[in-house]
């Protein structure tokens, strides 16, 4: 009896994502091609504020950079993400280059849609975790809660969890804090 053998998976990497020429959100995670959609409002509207707020902290303690999404962050040829927002640490400000930034940031946040639960809380967790990304925010506007995850041996532990008011604190950047009702003021 013949065999037919299965057509291997096209692996991608960063040089062909960075050659695709339209318009479309991709991300590669470990080879895969995923196109991401664009997010709803509320979805917005959380990425808005806590970006309105974290990033004056930042640039006022001069801890580092702050991006919002899109950006590419380049974990490995074959791992390239767009969190909704990246905060790289002063003393690593070396991986940021014009294309995006190559390396692991200190701090990722992934704010959660319908479209990407699965993908934000279980495959980004576990390569953020792989490649020592040292503190993950999950926000949920859905549920009004943010978790915030830290590195301790090479997988997540949860640091807060914070649901509908409260304050989310950060072990990245120990002085900042926010009241979780401020990150949707008009909803």
């Amino acid at each position: 009896m013949e065999t037919v053998a299965d057509k291997p998976v096209k692996r991608w990497t960063y040089e062909e994502y960075y050659r695709l020429d339209d318009d479309k959100r991709y991300e590669i995670i470990d080879g895969s091609l995923l196109m991401a959609p664009a997010p709803d409002t509320f979805h917005q509207d959380w990425l808005n504020e806590l970006n309105l707020r974290l990033t004056p902290f930042v640039r006022k303690n001069k801890l580092g950079r702050v991006f919002i999404a899109p950006v590419d962050v380049i974990l490995n040829a074959e791992n390239v993400v767009q969190p909704d927002l990246v905060f790289v640490a002063q003393r690593n400000v070396s991986i940021i280059q014009r294309r995006g930034i190559f390396g692991s940031p200190d701090l990722l946040v992934e704010i959660i849609s319908p479209s990407t639960v699965r993908r934000d809380r279980y495959q980004k967790k576990d390569l953020y975790a792989r490649f020592g990304v040292q503190e993950y925010w999950l926000a949920d506007p859905g549920n009004n809660s943010v978790e915030v995850l830290t590195l301790d041996n090479g997988s997540y532990r949860l640091h807060v969890l914070v649901e509908g008011k409260g304050l989310l604190k950060s072990i990245v950047l120990p002085a900042f804090s926010l009241e979780l009702s401020e990150l949707a003021p008009g909803l």
